[in-house]
């Protein structure tokens, strides 16, 4: 009884000594959430955030009524993984309300940056590649996404609507009048002559090729049998060189033109094939998406 008597005695103690002061923000009805959508209402597989997507989310907080700048430490949140379990967001680790006012940064995929300025990005070069259990496929893994909610205070559940920040490229292969037979289940279609690495403003989203790196060729993704696609890091292709390659039964019909490649921008292409490879067409579109189908 007496050793039963000091525990309960300590314990009395020690839960006086917590106060409501020194607790603080940290009980459930502060816990900041996030409403997230992906552009088109909900990803980069095309159509919704999966389960086991993950974002990094930072948090910037006001002094004296200005925002403060993002930094690669010391923000009121920094890189905290928020991952979407099927039904909602789960951040780790968790973070807290307390009073002011926050802009609220994040990012898909989620990565480890070790700058905020130049965060090194690069798209797939083969996008072709499927999803398996432990990674992406190539054409999602390419789909950088940002988005920004500024000055915040205490909610149910922060907004954050993001954007498509790369140039996604869809390439129509039609047949034309002179085209033998129907056109082949075995294309292969690629991109060439753009940089696929890029540096992003994770502040801004601004998406910047990096002008150290070299042009390479990317392996669009298969959509149908005549219907590819590609993201691509934003950028002017100035000179008439080779861009698209269609590869079908030993063939290859080689596009050369210009192009430039915008943010958030999708853009189509129409190829029509002929017999006789140097007579292909090519004819160029593109339109603003706010969600990409």
């Amino acid at each position: 009884m007496r050793n039963l008597t000091i525990i309960l005695s300590v314990l009395a103690i020690i839960m006086g000594g917590c106060t409501k002061e020194e607790l603080g923000n940290n009980d459930a009805q502060n816990i900041i959430t996030f409403n997230i959508a992906h552009p088109g209402d909900t990803k980069a597989t095309d159509n919704a955030f999966e389960s086991g997507d993950a974002i990094g989310v930072y948090i910037t907080e006001y002094n004296n009524g200005n925002p403060s700048p993002l930094q690669i430490s010391g923000n009121y949140a920094t890189n905290i993984k928020s991952t979407y379990n099927g039904s909602q967001w789960v951040n780790s680790p968790t973070i807290y309300w307390k009073d002011g006012s926050f802009d609220v940064y994040a990012y898909y995929p989620y990565a480890t940056p070790t700058t905020v300025d130049e965060y090194p990005f690069s798209v797939s070069l083969d996008q072709s590649t499927e999803e398996t259990e432990s990674q992406m496929s190539g054409y999602e893994a390419s789909d950088f996404l940002w988005a920004k909610t500024a000055s915040v205070s205490k909610m149910d559940a922060v907004p954050l609507t993001f954007k498509h920040k790369m140039s996604k490229l869809t390439i129509n292969v039609l047949k034309g009048e002179n085209f033998a037979g129907e056109i082949p289940s075995n294309l292969v279609v690629k991109v060439h002559s753009t940089i696929t690495d890029a540096q992003i403003d994770l502040s801004t989203g601004t998406v910047t090729k990096n002008k150290y790196s070299s042009a390479k060729s990317i392996t669009a993704k298969k959509i149908s049998n005549n219907v590819f696609t590609a993201i691509v890091v934003p950028q002017r292709v100035d000179s008439k060189i080779p861009l698209i390659e269609i590869i079908s039964n030993n063939v290859s019909y080689l596009i050369e033109s210009k192009f430039i490649f915008r943010s958030g921008i999708s853009h189509s292409i129409n190829v029509t094939l002929d017999n006789n490879p140097d007579k292909v067409r090519i004819e160029i579109g593109g339109e603003t998406i706010d969600g990409w189908e």
